[in-house]
């Protein structure tokens, strides 16, 4: 195969990547959010023994 068909092949695969990724980014955000979890709050029984740093609702300290 020439560099051109080379060339071709991997612009394809990008693209074909790229629209599985828009796609399921679509998809992902018009899912409805799971019955129970509508009103999810900040428990700060289970937080204050907690440290996950990558949690969204992590609490350090001094904060």
């Amino acid at each position: 195969m020439s560099q051109v068909g080379y060339l071709v092949l991997a612009i394809s695969i990008l693209v074909a990547l790229l629209a599985v990724f828009i796609v399921s980014f679509i998809l992902y955000v018009r899912q409805p959010v799971p019955k129970g979890c509508e009103n999810i709050k900040i428990n700060d029984e289970n937080c204050s023994s907690c440290n996950h740093k990558e949690c969204k609702f992590y609490k350090g300290e001094g904060e």
